[in-house]
């Protein structure tokens, strides 16, 4: 594994939310390859996800219990994470315990971490209670509007866990952690100002393998389609939630001015639905011609339409739930060279800003369309924003630069621990 040589100085029995083994590479590539680079091996904990094992986890051990197909895993989940647990202890003990985006796992990883003597740890990615919270006011049932008793029995369901939530994750797991990884720097001062101590926060914001990202390493879309048009992308997923119709408005100005103009939208939706919503919107405003909707696409072949195009657009929603965010796609444009038009959360204000490689903008379809067609109008300053783009993503925003900082952190907590 990479690192094999270098001794484990430390273990961490990391509980995680999302399904193993593990796809989102601020696990796989953080932990799996840059971690064993400094000494830090990790025993995974968590359910399957009812696809193949794969390979071996190559920074430690993988304990899988339990599945997130099953109808009671909201349910069966933190005990089946303590089983898992169990069985990571039995294996090595761990130097600490870490808990990412779980509420009744993390009381249970503090209670743990408490009968080891040991550190509990929690890495946040996303305000978990807050989007509970978000779920319950989306289905609350209109008052007078026939609602019938199971509607309000599934509401009031909601309601419960988003008040639980609250309750344990703020009162009980937060303050009794050591230490809290942060997604950005946004979220550790939202944290800090609900009263938990900033000096025990650590931002790692989203990141990218900078060896995957070369452009050299890419081959270029071969699609007809794109032939003698204007190519802006999006790279991402569909959603409603995540206002996917907004890139529709900032197309239906771009064509204003902007004829030969094609929106590249490389990605999936988590539903049918969200996918059959996004075709409908896109045929009842007649941008068809307009709009090119991939569906899923492996990631060679989606940043092969990244390589086609001329700008890249990452527009968010601004709100509780995403102005704490770190949106991985703005760096992905940046690292492969492409100018990119964000709007203005937090996190992406800083990478423009700082990087110098794109434009930030309010969330608005005049302004985001003015911002593309400054940025196809005027070749020195996309130019230059190519340019910078690759630089700063190498200085700031490689998994080998967040790997570092999370590695001399786990270093202070633990060695001051032993």
């Amino acid at each position: 594994m990479p690192g094999q040589s270098i001794p484990i100085a430390f273990v961490v029995a990391y509980i995680v939310r999302d399904a193993l083994p593990p796809s989102r590479a601020d696990v796989l590539t953080l932990f799996g390859t840059e971690m064993p680079r400094y000494g830090v091996a990790t025993e995974l904990v968590g359910q399957g996800g009812g696809q193949a094992p794969g390979a071996p986890w190559p920074a430690g051990g993988m304990h899988v219990v339990g599945t997130l197909r099953s109808r009671f895993a909201s349910v069966c989940s933190p005990l089946w994470d303590l089983l898992g647990l169990l069985r990571a202890r039995r294996s090595r003990r761990p130097d600490c315990i870490q808990v990412r985006d779980k509420i009744a796992s993390g009381l249970l990883g503090r209670l743990a971490a408490w009968l080891l003597r040991v550190p509990f740890l929690y890495w946040m990615s996303f305000p978990i209670v807050e989007g509970f919270e978000a779920r319950r006011d989306d289905i609350r049932p209109a008052r007078g509007a026939g609602a019938g008793a199971w509607a309000w029995a599934v509401w009031a369901a909601h309601a419960l866990r988003a008040r639980a939530s609250r309750i344990v994750l703020y009162r009980w797991v937060l303050p009794g952690a050591r230490h809290i990884f942060v997604q950005s720097e946004a979220m550790a001062d939202w944290l800090a100002a609900r009263g938990l101590p900033r000096a025990r926060m650590t931002a790692v914001p989203m990141g990218v393998d900078a060896r995957l990202l070369e452009r050299s390493r890419i081959a270029p879309a071969a699609d007809t389609r794109l032939e003698g048009r204007r190519v802006v992308l999006y790279l991402g997923s569909v959603a409603r939630a995540r206002r996917s119709d907004f890139l529709l408005d900032v197309v239906e100005v771009l064509r204003r001015d902007l004829p030969q103009v094609l929106l590249v939208i490389a990605g999936d939706a988590a539903s049918s639905d969200e996918m059959a919503w996004m075709r409908q919107l896109i045929g009842a405003r007649g941008l068809a011609q307009h709009v090119l909707l991939t569906g899923w696409l492996p990631r060679e072949q989606a940043l092969g339409y990244a390589l086609r195009a001329e700008v890249g657009l990452s527009p968010i929603p601004r709100g509780t739930l995403f102005d704490v965010s770190s949106p991985t796609k703005l760096v992905e444009y940046l690292a492969l060279g492409l100018p990119g038009v964000a709007n203005d959360i937090p996190d992406q204000k800083r990478v423009i800003e700082e990087s110098g490689a794109g434009l930030c903008v309010p969330m608005e379809a005049e302004a985001f369309a003015a911002a593309v067609l400054y940025l196809l109008g005027d070749r020195g300053a996309a130019q230059q924003c190519s340019e910078r783009g690759p630089a700063y993503v190498r200085s700031h925003r490689t998994y080998a630069i967040l790997g570092r900082n999370v590695a001399l952190t786990y270093k202070k907590i633990l060695a001051r621990q032993s």
